[in-house]
């Protein structure tokens, strides 16, 4: 059987190289107000952040920007472009991809046979859900969002 920990090492060791993108963290105060702030960087593997020495679940995804001058037909489109302001603010250059509200999944969890984030032990196979409530083998995910990410 392969464990997670394996599967995840060996996607840290092809991805050798490959750009990293931002980490952010939401962070306030009376003299800087609102904004995020780079705590590290990732690979970008589907719903998994890969580091040097965790792995992580996506949650938000954003660009920095500045909003502009512009008009919103929808609330939702204010917060995000408030959002992307607030990356910039925190540091990010303009455009650079920012990956904030992740969480820390335990592969050690799942090679016990349970399940941390979108990981999980499932018939003696490690997998990953990753869309919905669809599963699949980690082992072919991981291949495929390498292969992705090296442009093969």
């Amino acid at each position: 059987m392969t464990s997670a920990t394996s599967l995840l090492a060996d996607a840290r060791t092809a991805l050798a190289g490959v750009a990293k993108e931002g980490l952010g963290e939401e962070r306030s105060s009376r003299w800087r107000g609102e904004r995020i702030v780079r705590i590290g960087e990732a690979w970008h593997v589907g719903v998994l952040l890969l580091t040097d020495d965790r792995v992580l679940a996506t949650e938000e995804i954003l660009r920095a920007a500045d909003p502009g001058r512009r008009g919103y037909t929808a609330e939702s489109a204010r917060e995000r472009a408030a959002r992307r302001q607030m990356a910039l603010r925190g540091g990010f250059r303009e455009g650079e991809v920012v990956h904030v509200g992740w969480s820390v999944i335990d592969p050690d969890a799942v090679d016990a046979g349970g399940s941390s984030g979108p990981l999980a032990m499932r018939d003696g196979v490690v997998s990953v859900r990753w869309s919905g409530e669809s599963w699949r083998p980690l082992e072919g995910y991981l291949s495929e969002q390498v292969e992705l990410l090296l442009g093969r």
